[in-house]
C-alpha cells in the first residue's frame, strides 16, 4: 500500500530524516517509536505530505505522492490522519466536526459533475446527432450528500457511545473523548491507512485506555495504522511491526516479540532499557 524510498527532510541545515525506507502492507499495524526529537512526527508528516519530503519517493497506491506534479489533496482522502492535539473545530459541533470532510469533498465532486454537464451540453449544440456526448450520470444531490453524512456520522458516534454528544460543541468533551471524535472523524472517510501522530501523550492517565481500546478495535477489523506512540504495551500487544527511529534512521524494524525480547541496535538496547524500566 505504501512504499517509502529514501526518503529525507532538512529544515534549512537540519537534517531530520536521512534516508528512510519501508514498505507497509494492507492490513499492517506498524508502531513508531523513538527518542524525542528522533524524527518520529515528521516522518508521519510526510507520509501524507503535511511536510514535502526533500528528497526521496512516497508510493501510495501505485502513485509517488511526493511528487510535485501530484494531486496530494486527492491522495490525502485515502490517508487518515489524528492529532496529538485532535485539531478538531471549536466553532463547529461534534457532528459537523465529523460530517465536514465528507460533505465537503461529495459536493465539491457533485459541482464538478454539474460544470461538466454544462459544457457537453454546449458543445452538443455544435455536433450532429450521432455525435453528440452523453452526459455525466448525477445520482444524487446536494441535500441528499448532507443526509447520509449525517446518518453516517450518527452510526460513527453511536459506535464510541457518544451519539449523545452529537450537537454539542468539543470544548464541552473530555480529552479522552475528544480523541475518540477525532479518530471516527478520519473513519468518516473510509481511508486506506489511519496515521496516529502520538494520539494519547495529551491525555490524562484515566483517559488513554478508552482512545486505545478504539484503537485495538480498528486494528482487529484489519484497518492499516501507522502510529507514532509512547506506549509500550500497546505496540506489544498489537503491532505486527515495531519500528526504532532515532537521528533520522530506522535503526531496527522487528516484529514485537523480536523487537522487545532481543533487540539488536545497541542504542534501541539503551532506549529500551530506559523506557521498561
Amino acid at each position: 500500500m505504501i512504499e517509502v524510498i529514501n526518503l529525507e527532510k532538512h529544515f534549512g541545515d537540519s537534517k531530520v530524516l536521512k534516508g528512510i525506507n519501508i514498505t507497509i502492507e494492507k492490513g499492517d499495524i506498524v508502531v513508531v517509536i523513538g527518542p524525542s526529537g528522533s524524527g518520529k512526527s515528521t516522518f508521519l508528516r510526510c507520509l501524507n505530505c503535511m511536510e514535502d519530503p526533500t528528497g526521496g519517493q512516497i508510493i501510495f497506491n501505485g502513485v509517488d505522492i511526493a511528487d510535485m506534479k501530484v494531486d496530494i489533496n486527492v491522495h490525502r482522502r485515502r490517508m487518515g490522519m489524528v492529532f496529538q492535539h485532535f485539531n478538531l473545530f471549536s466553532n463547529k459541533t461534534v457532528i459537523q466536526n465529523i460530517m465536514l470532510a465528507p460533505v465537503l469533498i461529495q459536493c465539491q465532486e457533485l459541482r464538478r459533475a454539474k460544470r461538466r454537464n454544462l459544457w457537453i451540453r454546449c458543445s452538443n449544440l455544435f455536433r450532429k446527432a450521432e455525435n453528440k456526448r452523453e452526459l455525466v450520470a448525477i445520482g444524487t444531490t446536494r441535500a441528499q450528500i448532507k443526509a447520509k453524512a449525517r446518518a453516517d456520522a450518527l452510526s460513527l458516534l453511536k459506535r464510541i457511545g457518544l451519539e449523545d454528544k452529537a450537537e454539542v460543541y468539543p470544548s464541552t468533551l473530555s480529552g479522552g473523548q475528544k480523541q475518540r471524535v477525532a479518530i471516527i472523524r478520519s473513519l468518516a472517510m473510509n481511508p486506506d491507512v489511519i496515521l496516529f501522530d502520538e494520539p494519547t501523550s495529551a491525555l490524562d492517565p484515566e483517559m488513554v485506555g478508552e482512545v486505545l481500546d478504539l484503537m485495538k478495535a480498528l486494528a482487529r477489523e484489519g484497518m492499516t495504522m501507522i502510529i507514532v506512540t509512547h506506549e509500550m504495551g500497546f505496540a506489544r500487544e498489537v503491532a505486527n511491526r515495531v519500528l526504532f527511529i532515532d537521528d533520522g534512521r530506522i535503526l531496527e524494524s522487528a516484529p514485537p516479540e523480536e523487537f522487545f525480547g532481543a533487540p539488536k541496535n545497541p542504542r534501541l538496547k539503551e532506549f529500551l532499557s530506559k523506557v521498561l524500566a
